[in-house]
């Protein structure tokens, strides 16, 4: 059980005990560390290669599963891309004049060749991004403090040990999550850094190159979950109050039994709410309760815990099995699959009448409370942002900020031309592509070309009959991905 210390994070007792090096260390593949081999340190046998799962899982619990994971058809997945194209062409007009339907897209899911690039426009990320252009690159360009350097090192290999990007000690994806965590210590040295960072980190990079997934870490810390990561861990145990105040009036049940056997909320909650239950769900759950997280905001993360506290705890037949407060411990480590699938916990998460309203009247009282019982608080956070319009609002971009790079032009039959105008510059390039397509017509094809249609400079042409191969190098924002 991880517990709360006075430094900055949540440590165990295996925490503590050092893997030791720096990152050249961590490259070193023939050395034996105290867990074992470094492939079975990040839960890898080396007997050969496994076969991922549609995620890049090669085992572990979290790897995919018919039973945990819905099936989109693929016609339906090709008219949700086009979709997401298109709003995210006009990003600005379609969070100011069709928010609803963002969010009814973010709640179905977004499609998972446009997961990273939506997650950035969600966040914030891509705005703060264009907005301190090169800071990511000072930032990683410096030593960093030591202090910090030595304890995310430690942890790179118990971050998704089973995913093939961060499975090779020394990898890729490993020296991509060193880079972000480091950064991040220097872009904010006075929070510096906390092991429930790391998870969030990570996941960013299974979606983004490692700026992309900086500035997405720097929204959620700072916008989403302000507080969280500072010393003390005052804003988590803040937010487990008014969680455990909310499941009063969500699973009455639920309430009395955490009540009698005095169960405090930090407890059980502080990994579902610090890793954004990224350590805790399946991985097809985990990806929609992100892409709605990112939308919505906070309370996402509020009906997930209470969905899962009513399930597990919410009727007198289900408390039979736990009549003290280990034996409810035990049970709200192992939550039942049933409840953590998909499709059944996305369903009871959009149904849950939790708001934000209801989320900051309980802070103010519990706030009040804090006050009355311990005093003011030590760590003074930034205001929360309840999701994607929020932080908009609070924060208008330019057109610039949000203009794609190179810029995706969709012409779809799904959507009307009424829907959201595309802008003077995406009219004048399909104008000129369709000319361009005119007068090729007329003049017939070169013999021997192999491609008569190049790709534009900056572009990734796409490679249909090309092997997948595990990528040994990482990815730089500046490379783009083919999305169709």
């Amino acid at each position: 059980m991880a517990r709360i210390e006075q430094g900055n994070g949540l440590h165990s007792a295996e925490s503590s005990r050092s893997l030791g090096g720096t990152m050249e260390n961590l490259t070193d593949d023939g050395e034996d560390h105290l867990f074992g081999s470094n492939s079975e340190v990040n839960g890898y046998a080396s007997s050969g290669d496994k076969p991922a799962d549609k995620y890049g899982f090669i085992g572990g619990a979290q790897q995919h599963t018919g039973e945990s994971a819905e099936d989109i058809p693929p016609e339906v997945l090709r008219q949700r891309e086009a979709k997401w194209l298109e709003m995210l062409n006009s990003w600005d007009k379609w969070m100011a004049k069709k928010h609803k339907k963002v969010k009814l897209r973010c709640q179905k899911g977004i499609p998972p060749s446009l997961r990273g690039r939506a997650w950035l426009y969600l966040s914030g990320g891509k705005v703060k991004r264009e907005q301190n252009h090169g800071k990511f690159q000072e930032l990683d360009s410096q030593p960093g403090d030591p202090k910090w350097l030595d304890v995310i090192e430690r942890d790179l290999h118990r971050q998704f040990p089973f995913h093939e990007m961060f499975v090779a000690r020394g990898g890729h994806g490993q020296q991509d999550l060193f880079r972000v965590l480091k950064a991040y210590t220097l872009y904010r040295p006075e929070e510096g850094y906390c092991q429930a960072q790391a998870p969030i980190a990570a996941v960013l990079l299974m979606h983004m190159p490692a700026e992309d997934a900086f500035w997405g870490l720097v929204q959620i810390c700072e916008k989403y979950l302000p507080g969280y990561y500072s010393a003390g861990l005052e804003a988590i145990q803040l937010d487990g109050e008014i969680l455990y105040a909310l499941l009063r009036q969500v699973s009455p049940v639920a309430h009395r039994h955490l009540k009698k056997h005095k169960l405090e909320p930090i407890l059980y909650m502080t990994e579902w709410f610090m890793c954004a239950f990224s350590r805790t769900l399946p991985w097809a759950s985990v990806l929609r309760v992100w892409d709605m997280f990112l939308c919505e905001g906070v309370k996402i993360i509020f009906r997930v815990g209470l969905v899962l506290l009513r399930c597990m705890l919410g009727s007198q037949e289900k408390l039979k099995a736990c009549q003290g407060l280990y034996e409810t411990m035990e049970l709200l480590r192992a939550i039942q699959p049933r409840y953590m699938q998909e499709g059944f916990l996305v369903g009871e998460v959009i149904e849950l009448a939790v708001s934000e309203r209801d989320i900051e009247k309980e802070h103010l009282a519990q706030l009040r409370h804090w006050k009355e019982t311990r005093g003011d608080l030590h760590c003074k956070s930034p205001p929360r942002m309840h999701g994607a319009k929020a932080i908009m609002t609070a924060e208008p971009p330019s057109r610039q900020d949000l203009r794609q790079k190179p810029t995706i032009i969709v012409e779809s039959p799904l959507a009307s031309t009424s829907d959201v105008d595309g802008g003077r510059e995406e009219t004048k390039v399909w104008k000129n592509t369709k000319e361009e397509q005119k007068s090729k017509k007329t003049a017939p094809p070169p013999q021997g070309t192999a491609n008569q249609y190049p790709a534009p400079s900056g572009l990734s042409p796409l490679l249909k009959d090309a092997p997948l191969q595990r990528s040994n190098e990482s990815l730089s924002s500046a490379e783009h991905d083919t999305y169709l």
